[in-house]
């Protein structure tokens, strides 16, 4: 009985502890006065600028590897376009182009301007917006059409209010 007594306990305290050594994670530690400390937030993400060059406050931007930094001496692309550090742009032809604010040159040579790249993420965010809400911008379209045609109507009627007002 002795012997059987003393198995179970040993069984027990073995059993006990493989289960607290397969633990995945530990609590935090309580911190005395009851004050808990917070969780860490996860660091926030950040959106990796294209690898190329581009215009911006003035300054030419040079992104390579996801790293940027102003442009310290002209650059040649391998289309045989120049780049310079003010934003002349030489072709191998020689014709010349000023870069503008937000313009951008891949590091292969091809050139998007920032009014192209404001009408190419518009038009995502529509496709992204029907995909989401499919039906909606119709809706919206067919109530704005019905509001506008019922102050069409009220217009019409106040003037034929305003004119039968001053006819008496």
């Amino acid at each position: 009985m002795k012997v059987l007594f003393s198995l179970l306990l040993s069984s027990a305290l073995v059993f006990t502890q493989s289960e607290a050594s397969q633990a995945q994670s530990r609590p935090l530690p309580r911190r005395p006065g009851g004050v808990q400390p917070k969780p860490r937030a996860k660091a926030p993400t950040t959106v990796m600028a294209k690898d190329g060059l581009t215009l911006q406050g003035g300054r030419v931007l040079f992104t390579e590897l996801g790293l940027t930094n102003p442009l310290l001496a002209s650059k040649k692309l391998p289309n045989g376009d120049v780049v310079s550090t003010t934003g002349l742009v030489t072709n191998a032809a020689g014709a010349t182009t000023q870069l503008l604010e937000g313009d951008y040159i891949s590091l292969t040579g091809r050139f998007t301007a920032k009014r192209d790249m404001v009408v190419a993420d518009s038009v995502r965010k529509l496709v992204e917006y029907d995909l989401k809400h499919p039906g909606k911008r119709k809706e919206l379209e067919k109530a704005r059409e019905n509001a506008e045609r019922a102050k069409e109507k009220a217009d019409k009627e106040k003037a034929k209010a305003q004119a039968k007002g001053a006819r008496r």
